[in-house]
């Protein structure tokens, strides 16, 4: 998930790149590259040493706050925690919830290839073969499932536009098929990649199509239910449940200085989407990892994962599967890179490949 004010953020992350035939829609990690490390290799370090270590990573990370969990089996085994859940409010915990940015794209992906496995239609079938009633008919024929998928499509169209009123606007999928379904093309499909949180809230919609049911209802049944994950959802901003972490950010509106630390609400848009903009805690994150592993989700990738989503307020990492069958989720309520430094200070500890 990206907003107007991510890109000094995104400067920091490697973009989105494919693992195990998957494009992970966020923000991803080098791990993806790299490749899963085997749940049978001896930990690089012992858990005693690792965890002191860990402690000491975040107790000097300037300005960090949020979690770092380190899973193993389904369970967090180790849990660092900086900073408060919100302002003046309690440290966070292994059970508060976060915003994960792009990560959500991941859970969409999970998805739209379970219809298609399902319903019996191919990722290279066209949107419109799929929406006859799609409102841009000429890239609905242009464009495929799996170039949406894979940031291919040339869909494009800015979903954070407008100020903190047009974005508080935003309560359903629905909501953001007019801050882009009549833009053009920005390039013939295929042809090239292009980030698009646009064409990640389409996918959203043609869940919706395809099940006549609510994105949100679909993923929580199709993805957190089998997961285990109870405390993940897109919860609407002004509505947020009292785990659930609030962002601060540094960021300057448009035109307007960096100033002290403000609440990131004003960014976001009233509720999230398919695109990003769901929220889950690091305990969820460690049991969908484990879901990984067992193979509870259909069509889900491999547990060797490096995912990550940023923007003003927010910072989420999943990484799975690194040396010593070690899970590590790290989730920040403050600016990229914050969660990405430790992520990466993490995976140097263990020895894992860049």
């Amino acid at each position: 998930m990206s907003s107007p004010s991510l890109p000094r953020a995104a400067r920091h992350m490697p973009r989105a790149i494919a693992v195990g035939g998957f494009a992970i829609g966020g923000l991803a990690l080098p791990l993806a590259l790299a490749g899963a490390q085997s749940v049978s290799q001896p930990p690089a370090i012992p858990d005693s040493q690792f965890f002191r270590r860990v402690d000491s990573l975040v107790a000097a990370a300037p300005g960090f706050s949020g979690v770092v969990a380190i899973g193993r089996g389904g369970v967090v085994v180790h849990l660092a925690a900086a900073g408060t859940s919100a302002p003046g409010g309690p440290s966070p915990t292994a059970e508060t919830a976060f915003n994960l940015g792009s990560v959500n794209k991941l859970f969409t992906q999970i998805v739209v290839r379970q219809l298609a496995a399902e319903q019996g239609w191919s990722l290279d079938t066209t949107l419109a073969a799929l929406w006859p009633q799609y409102p841009n008919a000429a890239v609905a024929r242009a464009i495929t499932i799996r170039q949406l998928l894979t940031h291919r499509s040339g869909v494009q169209g800015n979903i954070f536009a407008g100020d903190s009123a047009a974005r508080a606007s935003l309560r359903t999928l629905q909501d953001f098929l007019p801050l882009f379904v009549n833009e053009p093309l920005q390039f013939t499909p295929g042809s090239r990649d292009a980030y698009s949180n646009a064409g990640y809230v389409l996918l959203g919609l043609l869940i919706e199509q395809r099940t006549q049911r609510s994105y949100f209802d679909v993923v929580a049944e199709r993805v957190y239910g089998p997961a285990g994950m109870t405390r993940s959802a897109h919860w609407r901003r002004d509505s947020l449940p009292a785990f659930a972490a609030r962002g601060s950010t540094r960021d300057a509106e448009p035109g307007v200085p960096p100033t002290a630390p403000r609440s990131n609400m004003a960014t976001l848009p009233a509720r999230g989407s398919s695109a990003g903009g769901g929220y889950a805690s690091a305990a969820d994150l460690v049991r969908f990892v484990q879901a990984l592993r067992e193979r509870r989700l259909p069509q889900a990738p491999p547990p060797g994962i490096g995912v990550a989503g940023g923007s003003p307020g927010v910072n989420a990492i999943i990484e799975g599967d690194l040396p010593g069958g070690r899970d590590v989720i790290v989730l920040a309520n403050v600016d990229p890179p914050a969660a990405e430094r430790l992520a990466q200070a993490i995976r140097r500890l263990l020895g894992a490949a860049d």
